[in-house]
């Protein structure tokens, strides 16, 4: 995808009481932030991350779907993007603009190209942070063929500045432009072709109202369940030609983090152990439920998807400070991470598992954290300690 680029979006929503008083970000903690050097860890670079590797971009793209009916899970979406499309085949037009929005590593891309396949579409791509200046966007609109579908990436990242120059592009199919300086200048409206906008955002809150408005079919895609992810992991195995068991499949997909990228990742990993040191011998890759175990565990994800600096976070509330609750600078400073890095990526899945809470006066550590970890967990916290 020509112009595509995944990039983490800015945090522009958080609630300022999530850190509350006491969580201040101390002078001490922003000077070891700043003399630690590189993060240990980038977020972009874990194994477990949803976003994009750009390493591995030609690999996913070789995995990707090219039909609604190859697209695993993600269900009422489908139906309804199906009728959509039937429509606007049968009267010839352009389908109507259309917002995904979710997690990343759900599969908004691939909905967009399916979108551009089935219509017989010529499929264009951007993303969000790559258009700086309106004569970006006039240059992608023009020369748009007719009934092409233009795909967005990060869409809630598009200066606000630029907003404006799809409004009437999207309603009116035209584009303003101006000509001259000064008191000479005029606005000249360039026709437009008839296309599909298809913008993808894991912030839909940071979209403005006036754009979002202006898409006719909106989606959110949901987390999968171990029983999709094991069918996406076994096609996906097919198309490598990696030879793999329903257990091996359920193993990966369990500690998947309920993303098909995270799934697709850890499968080649897993492919890469199996022709090394699988019960075969070196040779073509055979993953069953024991291979797959070997393999994840070598990687230290664990049977809840979590990776080694997870269960440090975990670890170091726990036993490094009574469990919390811990301020998010403290925090970072003692697992030597960025505290961005720990809020933006390794928190939400800590809190989607029930594992960490937020509290005004910091984070602390659940009953079921302590269990994951083997543990004892404070007695207040005991289940005999409520009766």
């Amino acid at each position: 995808m020509s112009g595509l680029r995944e990039e983490r979006s800015p945090i522009g929503d958080r609630a300022s009481t999530e850190r509350g008083p006491l969580e201040e970000r101390s002078p001490i903690g922003d000077r070891a932030s700043t003399e630690r050097g590189p993060i240990r860890t980038p977020g972009v670079e874990r194994i477990q991350t949803p976003e994009a590797i750009p390493v591995e971009d030609d690999l996913d793209r070789s995995l990707r779907p090219k039909r609604l009916q190859d697209f695993v899970g993600q269900d009422g979406v489908k139906q309804q993007l199906r009728v959509f499309i039937e429509a606007a085949r049968a009267r010839g037009e352009a389908l109507d603009h259309v917002l995904l929005a979710g997690p990343p590593g759900l599969g908004k891309t691939s909905l967009a190209q399916i979108v551009a396949n089935e219509l017989e579409a010529e499929f264009v791509a951007t993303a969000g942070p790559a258009l700086e200046r309106k004569g970006d966007v006039a240059s992608y609109l023009s020369s748009l063929a007719p009934r092409s579908v233009f795909f967005v990436d990060e869409i809630h990242r598009l200066p606000r500045a630029l907003e404006e120059t799809f409004y009437p592009a999207m309603e009116d199919r035209r584009l303003p432009i101006t000509v001259g300086q000064g008191a000479g200048a005029k606005v000249v409206n360039l026709e437009l072709p008839e296309f599909t906008l298809i913008g993808a955002t894991t912030r839909a809150g940071l979209l403005t109202t006036p754009l979002r408005d202006r898409f006719g079919v909106t989606h959110r895609l949901e987390l999968y369940g171990p029983a999709e992810l094991g069918l996406i992991v076994r096609r996906s195995a097919g198309i490598l030609g990696v030879e793999i068991d329903q257990q091996g499949s359920e193993t990966i997909a369990s500690r998947s983090r309920g993303t098909p990228r995270v799934a697709n990742r850890l499968l080649k990993r897993v492919r890469d152990f199996a022709e090394v040191r699988g019960p075969q011998g070196a040779g073509p890759a055979r993953i069953d439920g024991a291979t797959a175990s070997k393999a994840l565990d070598l990687l230290e994800v664990d049977a809840l998807g979590l990776d080694r600096l997870d269960r440090e976070i975990l670890r170091t509330i726990g036993q490094k400070f009574g469990g919390g609750p811990v301020g998010l600078s403290t925090l970072a400073v003692a697992v030597g991470e960025e505290q961005d890095t720990v809020e933006d990526v390794y928190e939400p899945y800590l809190l989607q598992q029930g594992l960490v809470m937020r509290t005004p006066r910091g984070r602390v550590i659940t009953p079921a954290a302590y269990a994951h970890l083997g543990l004892e967990a404070p007695r207040e916290l005991r289940p005999e300690s409520l009766f």
